[in-house]
């Protein structure tokens, strides 16, 4: 490839594209909310989630020090990510609070490039996180999830017009923004139940002595916070 070809795929990646029309801002949050609400489309969409839940404990277990065995992702939207270190301790916690809070946070990083316009920079960045995490995934199901999502990411950033990568960008962004919040309600509903009682919020509980109900009220202080300030970035397209 040419200097020039390099140059201009550089420019394509790092360069901000024109702003998205506002009914298109509006129209993509309306369907992820449709999608999150709804039971049989949130049920197959939630393995977004998963991959952005198991994401999240990867990368803290990674950054405090941890051994990273694997992640496995089922098709129940289930997953499980293991690491080996101290059983105890800061690290374990960091790596346990990591989960439920991830979706969130990074539809919150996804809306400050969207915020700036840049769709097509997003959508490889995306690309880049889910080849990292395919090296992690540990079984079947696992792989193909994060080859086809891998797949359809490229596909749009390669391949589609502006306009396509934008919906599919803000879509993508909203959906994680309000499926972060909703696996926090889920939780409590299973804690309460008493069907759920190895949950990250009770795992958290047993290492702080801080009651696992505070620990799924800071995962909803958290991602609704996360909610609102990606809302008014996304937003800012109406200003």
């Amino acid at each position: 490839m040419s200097l020039d070809g390099v140059t201009d795929i550089w420019d394509k990646l790092v360069g901000a594209q024109p702003d998205p029309p506002v009914l298109l801002v509006l129209l993509t949050g309306l369907a992820a909310l449709a999608v999150v609400l709804t039971r049989l489309p949130w049920r197959i969409a939630r393995n977004a989630i998963t991959i952005a839940h198991e994401g999240g404990h990867a990368l803290l277990a990674l950054l405090t020090g941890r051994k990273l065995r694997g992640i496995r992702l089922h098709s129940d939207t289930s997953g499980l990510t293991l690491s080996a270190g101290r059983p105890t301790g800061l690290g374990m916690a960091l790596t346990l609070l990591g989960g439920y809070v991830a979706p969130s946070l990074i539809g919150l990083a996804g809306a400050w490039l969207l915020a700036g316009n840049r769709i097509t920079l997003l959508l490889w960045i995306a690309i880049l996180l889910l080849l990292a995490m395919l090296v992690l995934i540990r079984n079947a199901f696992g792989i193909l999830s994060i080859v086809v999502t891998t797949g359809a990411v490229f596909a749009v950033s390669w391949f589609a017009s502006a306009q396509v990568q934008a919906v599919f960008a803000y879509a993508g962004v909203w959906f994680l923004l309000l499926g972060g919040v909703r696996p926090v309600g889920e939780l409590q509903t299973l804690r309460a139940r008493g069907q759920l009682r190895d949950s990250d919020a009770d795992q958290l509980a047993g290492l702080t002595a801080v009651p696992g109900l505070v620990w799924v009220g800071f995962f909803g202080v958290v991602n609704l916070g996360a909610l609102a300030l990606g809302g008014y970035l996304l937003g800012s397209a109406f200003l």
